[in-house]
């Protein structure tokens, strides 16, 4: 199974609200100095093909059945924000995540 793999069509519902920062409180990137955003996907890259490569563990029965799902959550996440196209500009992190198919006309390039 690969990244390609993954079909997220018609990605919906109401997103949480977004909490306001307190006052006073520290930028995440004051707290990362260095960041790259390009190495944050690198390492997203890194956790799917652990994710996708990993033994399954001695469980039975419905455990089993979750350990697999769980897998495959933690792989199409990470897959996903491996894929990101980011830009980090005056502080704002933005993925861009192509969730179309392939052959739906996507942008190839």
């Amino acid at each position: 199974m690969n990244s390609s793999d993954l079909r997220h069509g018609g990605v919906g519902g109401d997103l949480p609200a977004r909490a306001a920062p307190a006052a006073g409180a520290a930028s995440t990137l004051t707290a990362v100095p260095g960041f790259d955003p390009q190495d944050m996907v690198a390492r997203f890259r890194q956790r799917a093909e652990a994710v996708r490569t990993r033994g399954m563990p001695p469980i039975e029965g419905p455990e089993r059945q979750r350990f697999r799902q769980q897998a495959q959550q933690d792989f199409s996440d990470f897959a996903m924000i491996g894929d990101a196209d980011v830009e980090l500009v005056d502080g704002i992190l933005t993925l861009r995540i192509d969730l179309r198919p392939k052959d739906a006309g996507g942008d190839e390039g």
